[in-house]
């Protein structure tokens, strides 16, 4: 009988001691727990308590790539356009030493005209006529920040709570604190458009310092949404069968040479799953079920909001089959004709760029909130709608916005919100946040919150260092919950 290494037996006793005093900060677990722990490991993706009851079950992670200016589609800023044409008051740009790409241009207001929706009188500009339908459904955060200006790192620090690779995204935190309501699907799925991986790739949906288990499975556009997941023709079911049973104890005799190989244990998992997935991955993504009224609600008849609308109906589909996680990001927009046409980023010709993007992804979101409410599911699923930053309010090459992480709105909408509500606001020609602000750390915690998990108790072991989602910062935003 072979004897245990130190390494294996601390595994297989879940870090000793120190495990279960840590256990006791995990979610569903406790200094009692050892044996809900043990089956955590034998089955790390088995579902796992919260810290106290959830008000949703699932989340749809909007990200707007490019960052959009939110003062061109909800941030109605008078004084800006009384203002327009004008060099940027002194006053305005306390803090701020230089832009981040050509300098402090002139004030610009773009050719917008702007209305009140809804019981709540939340503002949008004519860019976005649908989703102005669902004023009342929304929680605005108007004083959102981050840091860094260039996408890369804000994206990053967007999904992953740090500028650099390495930490967990949310998704994959989401995934390690609750497991999966549905072993025939990944919990956490990652959706976007067009030919190419998303501005920053795979790293944005990573788990990081996680178990290799818990990180994002994108589903690529098309029928087949994951590469060479059909079988072979010329292989039967049994022979596959066989081979997949022979490969799995081969792999498990290695993992117990290596228990500490989350590559390993990851790998024999996805074998598994992808063998189910031949059947659950293309039914699940399949829209040829889906009424034509459904498809019209998401823009699925408009050439230019097809694609978007796609990724959004397959978002719902995935919501109703239990998957906690699912990041869509919008993608670009060839129809349009313009280089600045791959994503929000205008930092010139605005009109042109926000006028193809905004028609893409309006009724998609405007159909997304509509079917969720009316198949029951807006009251247990979470959508947030968010980019890495904001744009400017003084110009750029004439007629576009620089980079702005200083104050720009993002938003919430489902269970447990204070629908039809604004909280934070910045100053009067829309540059920086003013008062309490919203950093990426604030909404990771209250998007946690809202599943029922404590930020500051969503833990996982690294290095003898007890880690969290949001570092060493975060305040659950409770004006933002109903």
């Amino acid at each position: 009988m072979r004897t245990q290494s130190r390494r294996e037996w601390l595994f297989n006793t879940v870090y000793g001691l120190g495990g279960l005093t840590l256990a006791a900060q995990l979610p569903g677990g406790g200094i009692f727990a050892a044996p809900a722990l043990a089956d955590a490991l034998a089955d790390p993706l088995a579902p796992k308590q919260p810290h106290f009851s959830p008000k949703v079950k699932s989340v749809i992670w909007l990200h707007m790539d490019g960052a959009p200016s939110t003062l061109d589609l909800y941030d109605y800023k008078p004084e800006l356009i009384k203002l327009a044409g004008q060099e940027a008051p002194a006053s305005f740009l306390n803090g701020i030493k230089t832009s981040t790409q050509g300098g402090v241009g002139k004030l610009f207001a773009s050719n917008r005209s702007w209305k009140q929706y809804g019981e709540s009188g939340a503002w949008f500009s004519d860019l976005l006529p649908n989703l102005a339908q669902h004023a009342d459904k929304i929680a605005f955060i108007k004083s959102s920040t981050t840091i860094g200006a260039t996408h890369d790192i804000s994206i990053l620090k967007l999904n992953t709570g740090d500028t650099s690779p390495g930490r967990p995204s949310l998704g994959a935190w989401v995934t390690y604190a609750l497991g999966s309501a549905n072993p025939d699907l990944p919990a956490y799925v990652v959706l976007y458009s067009g030919k190419k991986e998303p501005t920053g790739g795979s790293v944005n949906w990573s788990s990081g310092f996680l178990p290799a288990v818990y990180q994002g499975t994108a589903f690529r556009p098309g029928a087949s949404p994951i590469l060479h997941l059909d079988r072979p023709e010329l292989i039967a079911l049994s022979e596959q069968r066989d081979g997949l049973d022979l490969l799995k104890r081969l792999n498990e005799q290695r993992a117990a040479l290596h228990p500490e190989d989350t590559e390993l244990q990851a790998r024999i998992r996805s074998y598994e799953l992808a063998y189910r997935m031949e059947a659950t991955a293309p039914e699940a993504v399949d829209l040829t079920k889906e009424t034509d009224a459904t498809k019209t609600l998401y823009g699925l008849d408009d050439p230019a909001s097809k694609d978007y609308g796609t990724s959004l109906l397959r978002a719902r589909r995935l919501v109703e089959r239990d998957v906690r996680f699912i990041q869509v990001v919008s993608g670009p927009i060839e129809a349009a004709g313009n280089e600045d046409a791959r994503n929000w980023d205008a930092h010139q010709d605005l009109e042109k760029n926000h006028g193809a993007h905004a028609k893409a992804v309006d009724k998609p979101i405007a159909g997304l909130l509509a079917d969720l409410k009316a198949r029951g599911l807006l009251d247990s699923t979470l959508v947030v709608w968010t980019s890495e930053f904001g744009r400017t309010s003084y110009g750029q090459s004439g007629n576009g916005r620089d980079h702005n992480p200083w104050g720009y709105t993002q938003w919430i909408a489902g269970g447990g919100v204070k629908a039809g509500s604004t909280f934070g606001e910045t100053d009067e020609i829309g540059l920086q946040a003013v008062g309490k602000k919203v950093d990426t750390y604030d909404l990771h915690a209250t998007v946690l919150q809202l599943l029922g998990l404590d930020h500051l108790k969503t833990v996982f072991l690294k290095a003898g260092r007890a880690e969290r989602p949001t570092v060493v910062y975060g305040e659950v935003v409770k004006e933002l919950l109903a």
